[in-house]
């Protein structure tokens, strides 16, 4: 095959690639994100473009897409994660107690703080396969459970006298882009690579999109749905890190409004609730659509009631559609071509015990 030939079939593939692309929720988001941050920047006469409300609007992006990962690991294996906030304002409460009374390191308190969001997942994923018992009613009792444990740990005070170290990483703006935030965006880069391109990330993708062939292909949906909580969990530690970096101080409240932009972010950015679909661009979009609902409130000095009732209807209307879509295939016979991102796995990714295909 001559140089010509090859170029034009590489052409091919890219052309389809974009064509696909540009079908998909990710590019609606990508344009949602473009138009919204455009009429937000001319409605407050540009200064939503300058320098500081750039850093200001990135700093508290971080948290957001974190969390709405951590969600979305546990939706690609059928399993709901009600303890996202818990377990994150835990985290945090945990690490601040830790520098500001007990005089540890920032280093070391963030270590403690990355290990016990991890172990907690983890015990939450044992237990599930262990008792049988539904994710959604044992991680809403590891909710309560740990409501409890970050009362214990500050009380009705906020913890601030902690490591200047941790609040200098806050802070830290490099260009106005906050390292909380480039934080965040590595976290997204290695999940999509670890998800997409290793063995175990496309053992979780099948585990939850097609248990019965993930057995017969000898893959362990248990240990699959151990693995997510735990993956689950590092994450939600990552987010109270820079939550905790980002914030004045913490305190009981923090993590409490956290569980329905995770929701949020993931079923907007195209995730299944149904399992086996992941959507790791399109969550970290959809966690900007609901950064700018954020900044459109605080810009125009909105109720923030207003801002759950909102995006609380786009959640419900995504997952509305998603299924009036679904139903509408299997009534006239068709299949859903899988989207540029996310989507079901078709059975041929389905690894091996060998290994992947």
């Amino acid at each position: 095959m001559n140089r010509f030939n090859v170029q034009r079939i590489q052409g091919s593939w890219d052309g389809a690639a974009l064509r696909r692309f540009s079908r998909s929720t990710a590019a609606m988001l990508l344009c949602v994100v473009v138009a919204g941050y455009l009429a937000l920047g001319v409605a407050s006469s540009g200064s939503f473009f300058e320098g500081p409300s750039v850093r200001v609007f990135l700093q508290y992006l971080a948290t957001p897409i974190l969390i709405g990962l951590a969600q979305m690991v546990a939706l690609c294996v059928g399993q709901l994660n009600l303890a996202v906030g818990a377990l994150g304002g835990f985290t945090a409460c945990l690490m601040g107690v830790l520098m500001a009374d007990h005089g540890a390191p920032a280093g070391v308190a963030v270590i403690v703080g990355l290990l016990t969001a991890t172990a907690i997942g983890l015990v939450t994923g044992l237990v599930i396969v262990a008792t049988q018992i539904n994710g959604f009613i044992v991680t809403l009792a590891t909710m309560t459970i740990l409501l409890g444990a970050q009362y214990r740990l500050t009380g009705t005070r906020t913890v601030d006298g902690y490591s200047p170290t941790l609040r200098d990483l806050g802070t830290a703006a490099p260009l106005n882009i906050p390292l909380v935030f480039v934080t965040a965006l590595v976290a997204a880069a290695l999940l999509a690579a670890f998800m997409y391109r290793t063995v175990a990330g496309r053992r979780l993708l099948a585990a939850g999109g097609n248990p019965l062939a993930a057995r017969l292909s000898g893959i362990s949906t248990d240990r699959q749905i151990v693995a997510a909580h735990t993956l689950s969990g590092l994450l939600i530690g990552v987010a109270a890190v820079t939550a905790t970096a980002s914030l004045p101080g913490v305190n009981r409240s923090i993590g409490g409004d956290w569980l329905l932009p995770s929701f949020a972010a993931p079923i907007i950015g195209g995730v299944a609730l149904t399992g086996g679909s992941i959507a790791v661009f399109g969550t970290v979009l959809a966690a900007f659509v609901t950064r700018l609902i954020d900044a459109v409130r605080a810009q125009f000095s909105l109720d923030p009631s207003w801002v759950n009732l909102l995006i609380g209807l786009v959640v419900l209307g995504t997952v509305a559609g998603g299924r009036l879509h679904q139903t509408r295939l299997r009534k006239t016979g068709g299949t859903a071509a899988p989207p540029a991102e996310g989507g079901k796995q078709p059975p041929a990714v389905l690894p091996q015990p060998g290994g992947a295909r």
